[in-house]
């Protein structure tokens, strides 16, 4: 990979700053990408369904060469070649980007396309989005909502690709879907079973990761509220809404607030 100071210094501090920033100009551009974001996962998710027309491949190819001007945009804004490469949505871009650019070789994962909807939830302009919609102290649910909702379609999109490709798309996905929901609920009304022992492997990995992300869901739900407030002594990143001093050292807190009463 070329080294960054390749790229003209202003328009790396330019991408740095629409990017990461908190300005207007910042906050309009992160809110267009995680609108395209959201277009193109409704792409993926309308894959099945899409996949026989002559205009899914036109779309497949765009949205591809978007990705790719992303990931370059994203590299050039990044202060650190290695962090950005350590970045899991990185490498999910860049499975998600082969998937597109070869789509009859690497059709068996496709399902990771989905996996983009991380990407809306990392953008600096969602957690934003939430403290104006009065969200802010739901943060927790929200995150773990968002990880149970991509881990049913990962799910569901393996399920399809590996047990239900050859069935008609909109009978094979919604037979997906169903079996997924079912098992991670771990109802197992039994109507739809994957056969022989790979199946029943990709079912108990299923049941095991799913009723882990449902019981995190419901503890971020019934649990007190916290912020998110790094201790100036100890480094404790949570803390109670309205603590005053650190539960772990004691140390005087200074947690701003909205001025809510």
């Amino acid at each position: 990979m070329a080294s960054k100071t390749e790229y003209p210094k202003p328009l790396r501090q330019r991408l740095a700053r629409l990017y990461y920033g908190r300005d207007t100009a910042a906050i309009r551009f992160q809110f267009a990408l995680m609108m395209i974001d959201l277009a193109i996962i409704g792409f993926f998710l309308a894959g099945p369904y899409l996949r026989n027309r002559p205009s899914y491949l036109i779309l497949d190819y765009a949205i591809a060469a978007w990705i790719a001007v992303e990931l370059v945009a994203q590299w050039s804004a990044h202060y650190s070649t290695q962090r950005f490469l350590a970045r899991p949505m990185t490498w999910v871009d860049i499975f998600v980007l082969g998937t597109l650019l070869f789509p009859q070789w690497l059709f068996n994962f496709a399902f990771l396309r989905v996996a983009r909807i991380w990407a809306v939830a990392q953008r600096p302009v969602f957690k934003l989005m939430l403290n104006r919609l009065g969200l802010k102290e739901q943060t927790d649910v929200v995150t773990a909502f968002i990880n149970l909702f991509v881990f049913l379609f990962l799910v569901t999109g393996f399920v399809y690709t590996f047990f239900f490709y050859r069935e008609d798309p909109g009978t094979g996905f919604i037979d997906a879907l169903y079996f997924t929901v079912a098992t991670v609920t771990t109802t197992g009304f039994g109507d739809i079973t994957l056969p022989g022992t790979f199946g029943k492997l990709t079912s108990i990995v299923t049941m095991i990761v799913g009723i882990s992300l449902f019981v995190r869901l419901a503890q971020a739900i019934v649990r007190p509220s916290k912020v998110s407030f790094p201790c100036p002594e100890c480094g404790l990143q949570r803390h109670d809404v309205d603590a005053v001093h650190c539960k772990a050292c004691g140390h005087i807190l200074n947690i701003p607030d909205d001025g809510a009463v």
